[in-house]
């Protein structure tokens, strides 16, 4: 039997639970704007924007300064380290204007996938020297829980057993760190849709894969209170021929999470996998509707699927913000109400103004990018 010390005192495990509580409060999910400086090329490239500061900054700011309702919608957003502290155009920090609306702010802290020698291109994530110093001035610079996504496989030889002990235990390193330092860990281990495997396969794969994770939390000593969860939801590989439906797609998924992950987790943040935003909303809806007992809060934290249609509404013109902010609002509110298993697709949102045509085209529109790295 191990010797128990404790990690944490009553006075910063009752903070860390208060985060991500609040992040997750009921309606609410996560804006995951922390694309780096090279996602956002791509991104940006795919409107014809060029790819400076100023317009990462000014495509930001869309985002963090669309109306008061925002703050129903969305517990947190997750900032790339050069967004963190960047303003609008009247010179306010982006981090007071989402605190203002209690909204909780992010901070993504690894530095990146890297190969793990010895496997079929399988990988881990870099970043862990220096990242006490990191949380530690993030803390003070107002960010209140991080991100750090591994990355999986599935093939006829990947995830092997390597890869997945390796990345369970840099994720529990890692929230470690962020919990000494007053930060709620977000712990994801994304397991990629690349590939032909139907359901079954990616249901046993996730259950794997979180199974170790949760042993390496408790190995690590993780205040699972004060963490959440960001999973791939279970579906089928993206070149599967077999198309399942969103409650087939639920009850593997929520059937993987019951298997693996404790009740004492307070939410799941699914991220959407390069799924076209309607089909995240929709999955996501099914999800909170299936019938199984749920312990945990079901929401989402998604970048892709809920920032595709306002980046094709702005288009780099200035002029078109209000129409972005329009389409973006859209979209946090039907996962806000899919978070609830209160979606209808039939349902048009309160959300008015002009560029929904575009908004509505995108929506619909695979999201999907092959060996996606941030």
């Amino acid at each position: 039997m191990t010797h128990q010390a404790p990690a944490l005192t009553p006075e910063q495990k009752k903070e860390l639970n208060e985060i991500a509580l609040q992040i997750i409060s009921p309606g609410k999910g996560i804006l995951a704007a922390d694309e780096s400086v090279g996602s956002m090329a791509k991104r940006l490239t795919q409107i014809g924007v060029e790819n400076t500061e100023e317009n990462r900054r000014f495509y930001r700011q869309i985002l963090m300064t669309a109306d008061d309702r925002v703050k129903t919608f969305i517990g947190g957003v997750i900032f790339f380290h050069e967004t963190l502290y960047q303003a609008t155009d009247d010179g306010t920090p982006f981090i007071n204007i989402i605190k203002e609306r209690n909204i909780v702010a992010g901070i993504k802290v690894d530095k990146g996938v890297v190969p793990l020698a010895g496997t079929n291109g399988e990988s881990t994530t870099q970043g862990l020297d220096g990242l006490a110093e990191r949380c530690a001035q993030y803390k003070k610079d107002g960010a209140d829980f991080a991100k750090w996504r591994c990355v999986l496989k599935i093939s006829a030889t990947t995830p092997s057993a390597l890869a997945i002990l390796e990345n369970a235990n840099v994720l529990a390193r890692y929230a470690s760190i962020c919990q000494q330092n007053g930060i709620v860990p977000i712990v994801e281990p994304e397991i990629l849709p690349d590939g032909e495997h139907d359901l079954k396969k990616c249901q046993y794969v996730t259950e794997k894969v979180l199974g170790a994770v949760y042993k390496a939390l408790s190995d690590h000593h993780i205040y699972l209170e004060g963490t959440l969860l960001k999973p791939n939801m279970v579906t089928p590989g993206h070149s599967c021929p077999t198309k399942y439906s969103p409650e087939e797609i639920a009850t593997a998924t929520v059937t993987a999470l019951r298997r693996t992950v404790p009740p004492a987790v307070p939410g799941v943040t699914f991220l959407s996998g390069g799924q076209s935003e309607e089909e995240a909303t929709i999955n996501l809806n099914a999800i909170n509707k299936c019938p199984l007992p749920k312990p945990w809060a079901l929401t989402f934290s998604f970048g892709r699927a809920l920032q595709a249609s306002a980046l094709n509404a702005w288009g780099g013109e200035k002029d078109n913000m209000q129409a972005a902010q329009d389409v973006f609002m859209k979209r946090a509110e039907v996962n806000s109400l899919a978070s609830l298993g209160k979606y209808e697709p039939s349902i048009e949102p309160s959300t008015e103004g002009e560029g929904e045509g575009e908004g509505e085209g995108a929506a619909n529109q695979s999201l999907y990018i092959e060996n996606h790295a941030y």
